[in-house]
Formats: C-alpha cells, structure tokens, sequence
C-alpha cells in the first residue's frame, strides 16, 4: 500500500509538472513574441540615436576687395596689388589666415607668394611682370569662413616702343609748319623732338642732322617700333620720323601735309633707339 501510494504520488508530481513546463513554456514563448518586436525597436532607436551625423555650422563665404597700383607698367616695373578680405555678416576686415598671390598661365592658375593677414586686415603683392599678366588673389578660408577667390586683374607691361608710337599716333593730322615743335603744327624734327621728350623725357635737337648722333646704333634689319629714323642724302641727315613698324612711319612729312604714318621712302637711312 506505502508503494503503491509513492508510486501513484510521484505519477501526479510528475503529471503535475509536466503541466506545469507546459504553461510556463506557452509563457515564455509568448513573452518571446511580444517582447521581441518592441526590444528590436527600442534597440534600433538607440542604434539610430548613437549613429545620428552631428550637424556643422553652415561656412560663411567672405568678400575679397582688391586694387592695383598700375594696369600699364613699363618692362622692369612692379605693379603693388592689395587684396582686403571681408566677413559680410559683421562688414568687419577678416584679420586671420591667409591670401595666395596667382598668375594666369594659359588657363591654370599659378600660386605664387602667399602673406598672411593682419590686424588691418589687407595684404600687398609685388611683383614685376615681363609680359602682360593676369593675376587674382585666393583666401584660404579661416574658421567659420570658407575659401574664396578674388576676381581677376590684367597689368599691360607696355614697350617704350609702344609709349613712344602710341604718342605720335595721337599726333596724327597735325599740319607741317617749319620750325614748329607742337603740340599742333610740327615740322619733321620738331614732331620727333616733341614725342620723344614727351614719352622718356629725351631733349634731341631741333635738327635732323643732329638728331642722328643721339640713341644707340642699330642695324635696319633689327629696328622696332618707336625707333627713331633718320633719312640721309650721303651722310647728311634731312628728315626725321619714327618707325612704326611693316615699313612704315610717322612722321611730318613737308609743307602742306599732315603728320600720319607713311611709308618708308628712301633705303638710305639710320636706325637709332632711344628707348631702353
């Protein structure tokens, strides 16, 4: 009887958790479909909040103001250009980081010097250029400001010889007048002696003849434009003008002509230059 009761009293326990494994399973199951969406959610917002880009102040683009000393300089000049960079939220000069000076070489730019600026809030390139040359000025950026470029200057490095011919041209239709020295009536030295001093401050004489000893010999093979011409009848001087190049001068020629540019006459003649 004692074994068979603890026999048939294991049977329930047994029975009994059996029963119960069962229902805490179905719990624990259910726990697991329930809980499982709303955890994955709440794991992927903390994922998304973790990952979240911090966002940067929008840069500020500054302003560059710039000036140039010269737009013509002669050959061995220097040209001074000024850049002055802006913060257009204040109007205040930015007075930290720096500016690059940059030359045009066909279509790249070209860094050159770089300055950084001040407590006036500008910097000043110079530079002696060969040839005509296109410059800009870049800010580098600082802080809460972005980079910029500045907009583009052309300097013209101008020839005594273009000085010189772009004088006499400006004297065209001027009467012939003997003895006559300018600025509107000429004879043939006095338009000569006129231009050159005008142009590099030359004083020639008001004689043909003389003129021909003043600049430096060259040959007629290598003469350019704002040479002075002398045509000789042996070795004699009579006429003056200016070579304007492809054969031709200006000059004034005699009475009742007008100073203008004319073609070379006479292959008796010298070539003396007076421009560096």
């Amino acid at each position: 009887m004692h074994g068979h009761s603890s026999g048939r009293h294991r049977r329930v326990v047994a029975t009994g958790s059996g029963k119960l494994a069962t229902k805490v399973g179905l719990c624990l199951c259910a726990g697991q479909l329930i809980a499982g969406p709303l955890l994955a959610s709440a794991a992927q917002a903390a994922s998304a909040s973790e990952v979240a880009p911090v966002t940067e102040p929008v840069k500020v683009l500054p302003r560059i103001t710039e000036s140039q000393s010269a737009a013509k300089i002669n050959p061995g000049k220097k040209v001074r250009i000024t850049a002055r960079v802006i913060n257009p939220k204040t109007g205040h000069a930015v007075t930290s980081g720096s500016v690059r000076i940059q030359t045009l070489r066909g279509r790249s730019w070209v860094n050159g010097a770089r300055l950084n600026l001040g407590q006036s809030g500008a910097v000043t390139f110079s530079s002696a250029p060969r040839s005509t040359t296109y410059y800009r000025t870049v800010f580098d950026g600082s802080g809460n400001l972005r980079a910029v470029a500045g907009s583009r200057m052309r300097v013209q490095v101008v020839s005594g010889g273009d000085q010189i011919l772009a004088e006499a041209k400006r004297h065209t239709g001027a009467l012939y007048k003997f003895g006559a020295s300018g600025p509107k009536r000429f004879d043939c030295s006095g338009f000569t002696m006129y231009v050159y001093r005008k142009t590099l401050g030359a004083r020639l004489p008001h004689k043909a003849n003389d003129q021909q000893r003043y600049g430096k010999a060259i040959s007629r093979n290598s003469k350019r434009i704002g040479d002075l011409i002398i045509f000789r009848s042996g070795s004699y001087g009579y006429h003056a003008a200016i070579y304007a190049g492809g054969g031709y001068v200006y000059d004034s020629p005699h009475t009742g002509a007008r100073v203008g540019k004319h073609k070379i006459f006479n292959s008796n003649y010298v070539v003396r230059r007076l421009a560096a």
